[in-house]
């Protein structure tokens, strides 16, 4: 297992120092709500953010933070007059993400969404930070050579997706030769009972409106169509070196069970939690200590039952592409993502069906490998190549759709 080795003997300063990218985001914010609870615990070296100049100053301010980095240089002058006379060192740029990400510090959480958390995050690590990972592009899109790294600089990874985290504890350090199964749990989404033909004409607004879960609209509609859920195996592949076929997906839709692992004893052991992001987040920054959150505790007897169905590959072909691209390696899950996000900003902007993205998703994952570019990335760098050149062949691919018809893809 690739976290085994470096969480067991980890020691922290006091207050622990942190640095947090994408604070502005749903798991930034949540960050931050936790942070402030405890302060005496925890200080703040660092937060980055992508262009929300006044909630990044705010959150500054907020933290004590003594450098801020916004990616979008064109809200610089935003950002320094929010934050003047603040004695906050502030930055704007590519480069200046990558400052924030390798400063001095204890924890690092990437909570950047999309391929923009990669560099930073690879960055912190080749500078020997360990990680709260909340960025999914950094296994999905350079699993391999991430985890590799990662195991060089001997740092700490620590995932803070509810499903990983939730089996991160579940493991309790077994030896991974005695896991038999690792099961991540799904919701469903919104349309868990819908008909593929009702799915395939889905709004915007339908596929955003998540009966469990508050996050960002991409998240949001990945998890409609569940590719969320097959990024999060990509990620339990690398983060705890199972094989594609020793990992499920359950549908669970009252998100309380989180993670399963099944011993090759046939024991089970299960991560529960209510579905607040705060608990996995917690359980990242004071590991291996807990804090004292105050999100509400499960009443068992009020929930009364738990249920579990197998996932449909019909309803959501999402799903299947994912395995397949597991099974078949090399670059492939790097094209997924990448071709994923494209066709998700289609979707949003109204120009594609729902039914679209798995569509589109497939057809760049095709294309990969017959013309050549679906062979392992040998490193962080060669990885955000082959993503640069999926987003810009899907953004060529999908330009011809300028307003949706339900029924063209």
């Amino acid at each position: 297992m690739a976290l085994k080795n470096t969480l067991t003997s980890q020691t922290y300063a006091t207050p622990r120092r942190i640095v947090l990218l994408g604070a502005t985001g749903s798991v930034g914010r949540s960050t931050v709500d936790l942070l402030q609870r405890e302060p005496e615990k925890f200080s703040v070296a660092a937060v980055a953010g992508g262009r929300d100049a006044e909630g990044l100053a705010q959150i500054a301010l907020a933290t004590g933070a003594k450098f801020v980095a916004v990616r979008d240089e064109t809200v610089y002058s935003t950002l320094k007059n929010a934050l003047s006379g603040a004695n906050i060192e502030v930055a704007a740029g590519r480069e200046a993400v990558i400052e924030a990400a390798t400063r001095e510090a204890d924890l690092v959480v990437s909570a950047i969404v999309g391929a923009a958390g990669v560099e930073p995050t690879h960055a912190a690590i080749l500078a020997g930070r360990d990680i709260a990972l909340a960025n999914k592009e950094c296994l999905v899109c350079a699993g391999a050579p991430f985890m590799r790294a990662a195991r060089e600089k001997n740092v700490a990874l620590l995932p803070v997706d509810s499903e990983h985290n939730a089996i991160f504890q579940a493991l309790g350090g077994e030896d991974p030769a005695r896991i038999e199964r690792m099961i991540v749990t799904a919701s469903g989404g919104p349309f868990r009972t819908w008909t593929k033909e009702r799915i395939a004409r889905a709004t915007v607004e339908e596929a955003l409106n998540h009966p469990n879960w508050a996050m960002g609209p991409k998240i949001t509609v990945d998890s409609a169509g569940m590719m969320n859920k097959g990024l999060e195996l990509i990620e339990a592949h690398h983060l705890f070196g199972v094989p594609v076929e020793k990992l499920e997906v359950v549908v669970h839709p009252q998100s309380i069970v989180h993670g399963l692992v099944t011993f090759t004893d046939g024991s089970v052991t299960a991560g529960l939690a209510p579905p607040d992001m705060r608990v996995p987040i917690a359980h990242c920054l004071a590991y291996p200590e807990r804090l004292t959150t105050p999100v509400r505790r499960l009443d068992f007897a009020q929930i009364a039952s738990l249920t579990f169905e197998a996932p449909d590959f019909d309803r959501f072909p999402a799903l299947r592409l994912v395995f397949d691209a597991l099974a078949d390696g090399g670059a492939l899950s790097t094209v997924l993502n990448a071709a994923n996000e494209i066709a998700v900003e289609a979707f949003l902007d109204r120009r594609i069906a729902f039914s679209g993205i798995a569509h589109h998703v497939a057809e760049a994952c095709e294309a990969a490998a017959r013309d050549g570019y679906a062979k392992e990335p040998a490193s962080v760098a060669d990885a955000l190549e082959i993503d640069r050149m999926v987003r810009e062949r899907s953004r060529a691919a999908l330009a011809k759709y300028e307003t949706v018809d339900a029924l063209t893809l």
